[in-house]
């Protein structure tokens, strides 16, 4: 049952996800909650886990989720299941309209659906930032070292890129953040 309750789950995150895999999260996010297949903890866990291995976010994130519910061959039902639907859309896609893209109202409704995106990625960046920081049971309580390693890292990020144009390289920053969090957070 886990097996076709996989394929059906990622089926969906596949077709319905627009804008790459950062705007599928909240997709996924709904889908695992609502299989109840990890809770929201354990999913910013294998977000972060997912940003920070190499590949496509979403299929990471679909490979792990895979992984935990069905083992190796869960791992293979859920990737194959949220990439299938997008490479058969794209040949299809593109065979259907390599002309139509000459049209400018074609163009201009792709270019409306961006801020849209964008909208989608800052809405978890923030979700995921703020469940980070803060803790709402059984009272609201600051994780003041989440707190400080967050405004650290903002600090690094932006500051980097007002001394060096392309500013510092995510590679490094996901290194001082590891490193910052074994810091932090052991012993």
């Amino acid at each position: 049952m886990i097996y076709l309750e996989l394929l059906l789950g990622f089926l969906k995150v596949g077709l319905f996800s627009f804008g790459g895999g950062y705007a599928a999260v909240p997709l996924i996010r709904e889908t695992v909650l609502s299989y109840g297949w990890l809770d929201d903890s354990r999913l910013a866990d294998l977000i972060a886990v997912s940003e920070s291995t190499p590949g496509p976010i979403m299929v990471n994130l679909a490979t792990y989720v895979g992984a935990t519910q069905g083992g190796v061959l869960g791992a293979v039902i859920a990737t194959v299941s949220s990439i299938l639907p997008a490479f058969l859309i794209v040949i299809v896609f593109m065979k259907l309209m390599q002309k139509a893209f000459k049209n400018e109202h074609i163009n201009a409704a792709l270019d409306g659906v961006k801020p849209a995106i964008a909208g989608l990625i800052l809405a978890t960046g923030v979700y995921m930032a703020v469940n980070n920081m803060i803790t709402f049971m059984p009272v609201i309580s600051f994780d003041i070292k989440a707190v400080a390693l967050t405004s650290v890292l903002a600090v690094i990020y932006f500051g980097s890129r007002k001394v060096v144009k392309k500013g510092i390289s995510p590679i490094l920053l996901i290194v001082i953040s590891a490193i910052a969090g074994v810091a932090l957070y052991t012993g």
